[in-house]
């Protein structure tokens, strides 16, 4: 396999306008992204954002940025639009999608997601964390999954939801928006178009699973820490700051 990562970026977000060029110990959210994901040694990294400030301060730090058009309609739209500019004959066969508001995130997991693509049956690979606080259960805004799983800490997804599931005995599975596609996957998927499930969720992925695609999921220990609002952002700086001479250096 010959993996690409893309991490898409928008300035556009109504709970913190122009997060991607926040500043986290000294470089760009975008750029402190681009670092964790580079530490994984996985593929080269493109960004694709929609905007020229977004690109120059990607550019300035030596990383590789594509503009995309700001009127697509998701990330995933984004990201299949940055690769037929970055590798129009095909070269890279995986595409990882790595959000571009987790800048502390933990390179490893990458890496665990890219282990469920060597099973040639799954089209598309993320992760999830098991929780059973009953806070994240009922919250709409934590996603779900639900997951047949063939190992201790992996398996196929069954379904996406926002409602508490599976009920019952034992622990709810957070997902964690991070993926790994197969490029065939990824330009099925993008063809698409969006499913009522998907819909009636409003949840990206149920599209992929209602056209019959395979998604595996596995564990990992903790979700990384994304960035949404002010609150956020604080918190990512001081975890930066706390660990820059550790693991984030």
């Amino acid at each position: 396999m010959k993996p690409l990562i893309i991490i898409p970026a928008r300035m556009a977000s109504t709970r913190l306008p122009g997060k991607p060029l926040a500043d986290i110990g000294g470089a760009p959210m975008i750029v402190r992204c681009a670092q964790r994901a580079s530490a994984a040694n996985l593929g080269p990294i493109y960004i694709a954002c929609c905007e020229p400030e977004v690109r120059d301060a990607v550019t300035a730090s030596d990383y590789h940025a594509v503009m995309t058009d700001p009127d697509l309609p998701s990330g995933t739209d984004r990201i299949k639009s940055a690769l037929e500019q970055i590798d129009p004959e095909g070269e890279f066969d995986t595409i990882i999608n790595v959000q571009g508001d987790l800048p502390t995130l933990d390179p490893a997991i990458l890496q665990t997601a890219m282990a469920l693509m060597d099973n040639p049956d799954v089209d598309i690979a993320t992760l999830a964390v098991a929780t059973t606080d009953p806070e994240d259960i009922a919250n709409p805004n934590v996603v779900k999954t639900v997951i047949a799983f063939d190992t201790d800490t992996s398996g196929r997804a069954l379904y996406f939801t926002r409602a508490s599931a599976p009920s019952g005995d034992g622990p709810v599975y957070h997902h964690v928006g991070l993926y790994v596609y197969r490029r065939k996957a990824l330009m099925q998927f993008c063809e698409l178009a969006p499913s009522p499930l998907e819909t009636r969720e409003r949840l990206e992925q149920l599209r992929a699973l209602e056209a019959g695609m395979r998604i595996d999921v596995a564990l990992i220990d903790h979700a990384p820490h994304g960035v949404d609002t002010p609150a956020d952002l604080e918190r990512a700086r001081a975890q930066y700051k706390s660990n820059e001479h550790e693991s984030l250096k």
